[in-house]
């Protein structure tokens, strides 16, 4: 029997093009919180670690890194400061985005 796998899940569901959509209109979201998750791991810190320097909880810290919601600006600058590390916003072009 075949295992069924997320990564396969998610490329049979790619097929569809209203997945596809909803799974880009998503992409932004995920990607803040990828690079949040990137920025703690190459700080080498804990979530607990850097609730205590932002002065917050490490609930507060999961719930950014979860990508549920979009942070405001002055949250992600002092994520930045907690890892060590310095936020930069940027725009691109849709074209750029295949």
């Amino acid at each position: 029997m075949k295992r069924t796998t997320v990564n396969g899940l998610h490329r049979k569901w790619m097929k569809n093009p209203t997945y596809r959509c909803e799974y880009e209109a998503l992409a932004g979201e995920y990607s803040l919180a990828a690079a949040l998750i990137e920025a703690r791991a190459r700080a080498g810190l804990t979530q607990e670690q850097v609730a205590r320097r932002m002065k917050t909880t490490q609930a507060v810290v999961a719930r950014l890194e979860g990508g549920g919601s979009m942070p405001s600006t002055r949250t992600l600058e002092k994520f930045a400061r907690a890892t060590d590390t310095r936020l930069k916003i940027s725009f691109e072009s849709e074209k750029a985005r295949g």
